[in-house]
């Protein structure tokens, strides 16, 4: 068996309330890889599903039909799950916010505070382990929700567009620290975002989603050198795999459109 995590026809259609209304059909056979040490981007449409994929791969919730399967077992006790907004609990210090999920895996609280600890310099955190969530900015609140969701050390972490709620300075910040210390760990990360730009700056591989009911559209190679310098995203190379996405991503798009329309 090979590291790396298999996604094979995905189907998944919800309930839609209503005497008259039939499930609405999201995934219609979504299939990927992920392989270990690997940067791997989910865009598409609103509304089509990525979330859904995630919260399959998190064990929150069943396909219909289909399978994920990482050595021969479901991904749920090898991922770890980093959603949009932080949440970090406002009434516990940066460390005690960062050790909560090891401590609903059992660990103590002693060496879950020192697991944390080791990370703080490398996150950027030195000096604020005491400080509440209230005291520092939204990026340095993302990097401590990164830091608790690392700390688990588990094989896959789902990041579902971990930079969506920050400003456009703190975001770019925020990009070429992650690509930094995801360089260092090269932890398997299978990311959801909206913004394009982002997801060829960060990728090794970007996957498009179609308009509902999902299925993969599209699998783009980002074969651009690393470390990616800011500099990267005004090359030729870089411009025309961002136009490349941006087209299949306008067809689903509007796809989506008449569909609700």
């Amino acid at each position: 068996m090979t590291d790396r995590i298999v996604v094979d026809g995905l189907t998944k259609s919800f309930h839609r309330p209503g005497r008259d209304s039939t499930d609405l059909e999201v995934l219609g056979g979504v299939s990927f890889t992920v392989r270990a040490g690997e940067f791997v981007t989910v865009i598409g449409p609103s509304g089509c599903g990525k979330s859904t994929v995630f919260n399959m791969l998190a064990g929150l919730e069943s396909p219909d039909s289909g399978s994920i399967d990482f050595r021969g077992e479901n991904t749920a006790s090898h991922c770890a799950y980093m959603p949009q907004k932080d949440l970090l609990f406002p009434w516990r210090t940066i460390l005690d916010n960062t050790i909560l999920g090891l401590r609903v895996q059992g660990v103590p609280k002693q060496e879950a505070r020192r697991r944390a600890r080791e990370l703080f310099p490398v996150f950027g955190l030195s000096g604020f382990e005491n400080s509440r969530p209230s005291q520092l900015s939204g990026g340095m609140r993302q990097r401590a929700a990164l830091l608790r969701t690392v700390v688990q050390d588990r094989e896959l972490l789902l990041l579902d567009e971990p930079f969506g709620a920050l400003d456009s300075l703190t975001r770019t910040d925020m990009q070429s620290w992650l690509q930094e210390v995801w360089q260092r760990y090269r932890w398997m990360i299978l990311m959801i975002t909206h913004d394009i730009r982002e997801a060829v700056y960060l990728s090794d591989r970007v996957i498009v989603l179609s308009a509902r009911p999902a299925t993969v559209r599209h699998e783009l190679v980002v074969d651009l050198p690393r470390p990616r310098e800011l500099s990267t995203i005004t090359s030729p190379e870089f411009v025309a795999l961002e136009e490349q996405l941006l087209a299949i991503l306008h067809e689903e798009s509007r796809r989506a459109s008449v569909q609700q329309g």
